[in-house]
């Protein structure tokens, strides 16, 4: 068997799939071909493609709905292909997880340059470990309600959480003990390398201390490795 990665290609424009068939597999990637979800869905019974390229606007089934499933069951990165007009899409896809978007009309190469990038990222990233992702979890002395996206402290009083900090402290829930550096929480967070002088993880940090440590000046959830990064160190229970 082919040590190649494996694209899936997921578009119900023929003109489209064809396009990307020729192009990716002349640089060596075994792709294969859906024009619906459905379609995918059957592909992937039947076989463990690397990384699917998505439409986002397909008849039946979307892409934003096919990649809220594939979030749910599996790890496969996921790259949206977008129309100009689908800003709004484009964001939610992202907020769901998706690894990384490219506007249409693409050029083939730059495709390439980011299935290479995602490749490169998921193939480094740490193991995901089973965590609860539903009902309420005690963290500390803290309750965090899955569902509504709120934390709640001894005093009773529930604080919601961002989309960035619940996305945050979910990678930390699913990596306990880790040290995570900057570079991996922006892929599993955002899908997306950290510049060199990216903050926004630090910022980020900063903030879900605030909500969920006993004492966000001495934390003792989520530790800091200079100049490797963080890891979640609390105990988690359910409530």
């Amino acid at each position: 068997m082919s040590s190649s990665p494996h694209i899936a290609v997921v578009d119900d424009h023929k003109d489209i799939r064809e396009l990307l068939v020729r192009y990716l597999g002349s640089h060596g990637y075994r792709v294969s071909e859906a024009d619906s979800a459905a379609a995918f869905r059957y592909l992937l019974e039947r076989s463990s493609p690397d990384l699917v390229v998505l439409d986002i606007m397909m008849p039946g089934e979307d892409g934003l709905s096919l990649c809220r499933d594939l979030r749910a069951n599996t790890q496969l990165p996921v790259i949206f292909l977008t129309a100009v007009s689908e800003d709004t899409d484009r964001i939610i896809g992202l907020e769901m997880g998706a690894d990384d978007y490219l506007t249409k009309p693409f050029n083939p190469r730059e495709l390439l340059a980011r299935i290479k990038a995602v490749l490169r990222r998921s193939n480094s990233l740490p193991p995901q470990r089973d965590a609860p992702r539903s009902g309420n979890l005690r963290i500390g002395d803290k309750i965090l309600d899955m569902e509504r996206r709120e934390i709640t402290g001894p005093d009773e009083v529930a604080v919601p959480l961002s989309t960035a900090e619940f996305r945050l402290l979910a990678v930390f829930l699913d990596h306990p003990g880790i040290i995570l550096n900057r570079d991996q929480l922006l892929d599993l967070t955002t899908g997306r390398a950290a510049d060199v002088w990216d903050r926004s993880i630090d910022n980020q940090v900063s903030r879900l201390r605030r909500k969920i440590e006993p004492d966000p000046k001495n934390p003792t959830l989520i530790q800091t490795h200079w100049g490797g990064g963080y890891s979640f160190t609390g105990k988690v229970e359910k409530a």
